[in-house]
């Protein structure tokens, strides 16, 4: 693996990175690989993301009216 070095980073970005990593529960140096792996990731792995989102949209939308089941259970009372 690559490694890569950082250097003449502001001191407000420096300590925002802390911040973050400690509210993630990781170093900085695994929240520093984080932003870089969200923001550089492969556009296919966007797309899959996209495509599987839709996916779900529409099988969701098949699913019962809720309105219809509240009426139902209105009406059995």
């Amino acid at each position: 693996m690559a490694q890569l070095i950082v250097r003449d980073i502001d001191d407000a970005i420096a300590q925002a990175l802390r911040e973050r990593a400690a509210a993630n529960g990781r170093s900085v140096e695994a929240e520093h690989r984080m932003i870089l792996r969200e923001v550089l990731r492969p556009a296919e792995a966007t797309t899959d993301f996209a495509a599987a989102a839709a996916r779900m949209r529409a099988r969701l939308r098949r699913g019962t009216d809720s309105e219809s089941l509240v009426r139902e259970g209105r009406d059995s009372r």
